[in-house]
């Protein structure tokens, strides 16, 4: 039933597409049961016990889509499900009444993301997962206004930083464990046996979980992120993302509790983000942004407990991780509320109005004081069982005082914050009224305030769930037994201590207000953000100044300077070239060589452009008839094929440039000769030392020996590429595309060049300057070689996988009939193809793409697979083909039509406030 949650969230995702436009923002109330029958499958499925589901994924690397269902993975599925249902019931009521498919889309993906990754088995699918988060997370940011753009980049950043944290740990973990499944990682011995790699690992997790959980020092993305609208921040808050960072902790607890560099960075890290984020709650005016700043200090105790580590520790960071989900999603849904109502967050401005929202200011009292830790409320009982894990803290006699003291004065903070936000929201005797919400509206938090009440006076409702994740994260059975009243002793003495000092500090709040805004920090987190990508651009744009210019010298240089080094460092290690048995050379071969340098020095020597483009020319054909006699008959047709392109395409962007080239200083001429011969020593070196000049390696006796069997077929080329490295080549395929789209943006966005530079005289009365007339001749041949280049080009797609041809070479064929159709024309708009040749790319790529990963049916992207159609006997090969030929020639379409006629800039708007597509603001609500 793991697979079949997954699912049924996924068809939230699909349903929220289909059916947007027509419930509008009423989407919500049907996206929620998908998330409460995701819930329920889950609570069947763990009645079975621990539930494992594997799937082949990458088997060449061994990675496996994994599932495993246990107490700590029930619980968090929980929380994702269940309180992300509710915010969605809660964003019926809170969104405009407009079109809201593109935020119900990602709340859905989001959700789904942070299911799949508290389920994963398989460290690649937990990071996957990971990302997937970060990603949704930022889009559901940026998409929240205009001021939303910096902190939606800020929040990206940091995460991502977490993310490549992530993929080192999940990396290292896999090598030393040869698996990359969790389960086993966490059952491998090398945990004991290599301190240092443990501890490596250790801090990569670490680092991981403190971006995605805003622990210091990166806690400053959390309260940025508040410009988010609300339902956003109370799913963010209480149930995803930040949970992520907790969720990664209590995964390895049961392999790095205890040890040394993992309990002090927790340690140290969460008792100051605990202690920061409750002062800085004190100083906010926003009731939104407290609760920002609270999460933080709130996360930083769940951080500083799993940093203890101890069974006690653990229970409580579970009893928290509930209790903080409940009143964090009430508490940010009834600042929405408010918001909505009044029309401001802000404390001073609401002290001006006279709120009259008894049923609301209820539900916030509730939910402020289970966040204060207020008996009998739930956030009293995870409080007392935080107090008892910080004084039994391992360490010497010190560590226990340090973390108590840390962990009393963060309570009566909290406390002092939950009265400043509830007296806050209260607002004042007189001004504008504000009134009570429909009850629709406030439903939903007043469930969570009054299941956090109901929690904390039958606490032994949650013995179940809370036993199963603590003995999940513990690596060891664990017996939990929740009571509000555990009798006088040491922890309640702490709760009453931080309960009075905390209501002295509610008491003298204007006074104590006064104090903490005096107190600022010399160094802000945003700012360190903000400082540290400046940094990067600004080394960046340091590194585009070496390499870029017009001249291509500059851009070859760095490879070819990289290449000789390399080889310079490699030449004692290859060891003696190996020897030529007999005389494999040709007489045909010195030929063609010749040819080449001839080529090669008449293009060096060339001084106009239309030389250097003949004489190149010269130097691709060479190299075809060689590859042709050589037998290769694919790689010649491919370079035969470019080269008639690649002059085509040049010809159009010779008219827009110098005839001549500029001269260069004898230095530079000298530098570069230097460096391209010695490159070409370093490249024969290489081919000489890694060939051996041997007729087949033993790679290319396994393509030869297998390539048919394994694939159904003969031509080896053709199955090499789009069978045993296919994934290989769709990266390239989409690499082309966006070369297109990139050829298309530019363009249309940039005025081009419509004179040459030189000036060129044409007599009118030439027979050559009627464009109409001189090419009837082209226009009557291309009538009947155009269809024929199209049948060729299909021909040559249909028999690829077993003789010369497929989809590269047949969409090149298929291009040379455009370009030939392009020259005949008589004018710009005659040459220009109606073809949707962005729509061709997208079709290509998305083509590939699709018929790659049906192959995971059979196990592996591209997996071969053979079927017929009428008769017809098709492979899986033949439509990934298609869709290379479709991207290709969408791509020479795109370079014909925008590079052989006149451009002209598509018009900017004069004022980029007038978009027609604003994000959802936090004040657009109907």
């Amino acid at each position: 039933m793991i697979l079949e949650s997954l699912a049924l969230t996924l068809t939230g995702c699909v349903a929220a597409a289909f059916f947007g436009r027509q419930l509008r923002r009423n989407l919500g109330y049907l996206l929620a049961l998908p998330l409460l029958g995701a819930a329920g499958l889950l609570v069947a499925a763990a009645d079975r016990g621990v539930t494992e589901q594997v799937w082949s994924w990458i088997p060449s690397l061994g990675v496996t889509f994994a599932l495993r269902l246990d107490g700590l993975s029930l619980l968090f599925g929980l929380l994702v499900t269940v309180v992300g249902a509710a915010v969605l019931v809660y964003s019926a009521r809170y969104l405009a009444r407009s079109d809201q498919t593109g935020f119900y889309v990602l709340m859905n993906v989001f959700a789904l993301a942070m299911l799949l990754l508290v389920l994963a088995d398989d460290v690649v699918l937990l990071f996957v997962a990971w990302e997937a988060t970060t990603l949704c997370s930022f889009f559901l940011i940026a998409r929240s206004g205009d001021n939303a753009r910096e902190p939606a980049i800020r929040t990206l950043l940091v995460t991502a930083l977490g993310g490549l944290a992530l993929l080192g740990a999940a990396v290292t973990m896999s090598v030393a464990a040869g698996t990359t499944r969790i389960g086993a990682i966490l059952d491998d011995p090398f945990w004991t046996d290599d301190p240092a790699l443990t501890a490596w690992v250790a801090s990569l997790l670490a680092v991981a979980a403190f971006t995605k959980s805003a622990q210091f020092p990166f806690q400053g993305w959390l309260p940025d992120s508040m410009v988010a609208i609300t339902p956003v921040s109370a799913y963010l808050h209480a149930a995803a993302m930040v949970k992520a960072g907790i969720y990664l902790l209590l995964l390895f607890s049961p392999v790095l509790s205890g040890h040394p560099l993992w309990s002090t960075l927790l340690i140290t890290s969460g008792a100051i983000t605990a202690l920061v984020g409750g002062f800085a709650a004190l100083q906010r005016t926003d009731l939104k942004e407290l609760l920002a700043y609270s999460t933080t200090s709130q996360l930083g105790l769940l951080v500083l407990l799993i940093g203890i580590g101890t069974p006690a520790a653990l229970k409580a960071a579970v009893v928290h991780t509930v209790a903080h989900a409940l009143f964090k999603a009430v508490l940010f849904m009834v600042v929405g509320i408010i918001d909505h109502r009044a029309g401001t967050r802000d404390i001073r401005k609401l002290a001006a109005l006279h709120v009259r929202m008894p049923v609301t200011v209820s539900i916030a009292a509730i939910a402020a004081l289970s966040m204060a830790g207020v008996p009998p409320l739930l956030g009293f009982v995870s409080k007392e069982s935080m107090f008892a894990a910080f004084l039994e803290t391992p360490g010497h006699g010190w560590v226990p005082v340090v973390v108590t003291i840390a962990g009393v004065t963060t309570a009566v903070l909290t406390l002092a914050y939950a009265g400043r936000f509830v007296l806050g929201a209260l607002g004042g005797r007189s001004g504008h009224g504000v009134r009570e919400a429909a009850s629709l509206f406030w439903m939903v938090p007043a469930l969570g305030a009054v299941g956090g009440l109901v929690l904390g006076v039958a606490p032994g409702l949650l013995d179940q769930v809370v036993g199963d994740a603590t003995s999940s994260s513990a690596g060891a059975e664990v017996g939990v037994t929740l009571e509000l009243w555990h009798g006088l002793n040491a922890p309640l003495a702490l709760s009453a201590v931080a309960i009075a000092s905390g209501t002295v500090l509610i008491l003298f709040r204007r006074n104590v207000f006064r104090l903490t805004r005096r107190i600022h920090s010399p160094v802000r987190a945003l700012n360190v953000v903000d400082g540290t990508r400046a940094g990067i651009i600004r080394c960046g744009e340091t590194v585009s100044r070496l390499s870029g210019g017009d001249a291509p010298r500059r851009h070859l240089m760095i490879p070819m300077v990289c290449l000789v080094g390399i080889a310079a460092l490699s030449a004692n290690a290859l060891g003696p070239l190996p020897q030529v048995v007999g005389n494999p050379t040709h007489p045909l071969d010195w030929i063609l060589v010749t040819l080449v340098l001839v080529g090669t020095v008449a293009t060096v020597l060339a001084r106009t452009r239309v030389a250097a483009i003949v004489v190149i020319g010269v130097i691709g054909f060479a190299m075809t008839l060689w590859f042709f006699w050589l037998g290769a008959a694919d790689v010649a047709l491919t370079q035969l094929l470019v080269e008639i392109l690649t002059i085509c395409v040049l010809v159009l962007v010779l008219r827009r440039l110098p005839r001549k080239f500029s001269k260069d200083t004898r230095r530079r001429r000298i530098s570069s000769l230097g460096v391209a011969v010695a490159a070409g020593v370093a490249t024969l070196a290489a081919t000489l030392a890694f060939t051996g000049r041997r007729e087949l390696s033993p790679v290319a006796e396994y393509y030869l020996r297998n390539g048919e069997t394994e694939t159904g077929g003969a031509n080896i080329v053709n199955t090499i590429l789009v069978d045993f490295r296919a994934l290989d080549t769709l990266g390239e395929l989409a690499v082309l595309g966006i070369a297109g789209v990139a050829i298309a943006v530019i363009l249309s966005a940039r005025r081009t060049v419509e004179k040459p530079a030189d000036d060129v005289h044409i007599d009118e009365e030439s027979p050559l300057a009627d464009a109409h007339h001189n090419s009837v001749f082209a226009r009557a041949f291309i009538r009947w070689a155009r269809p024929l280049t199209i049948v060729i080009s299909l021909i040559l797609l249909w028999r690829g996988h077993q003789e010369p041809g497929g989809g590269f070479i047949a969409a090149l064929v298929a291009g040379a009939g455009f370009a030939l159709l392009y020259l005949a024309a008589h004018s710009d708009e005659a040459a220009r193809s109606r073809w949707p040749y962005l729509l061709l790319i997208g079709l290509g790529v998305a083509i590939a793409a699709l018929v790659g990963f049906v192959g995971y049916l059979e196990g592996s992207f591209l997996q071969p697979l053979q079927f017929e159609i009428l008769g017809l006997k098709l492979t899986s090969a033949l439509i990934f083909d298609v869709g290379v030929y479709l991207t290709v020639i969408g791509f020479i379409l795109a370079a014909l039509n925008l590079l052989g006629v006149r451009q002209h800039p598509a018009p900017l708007p004069t004022d980029p406030t007038d978009s027609d597509a604003p994000g959802i603001k936090e004040g657009s609500h109907s």
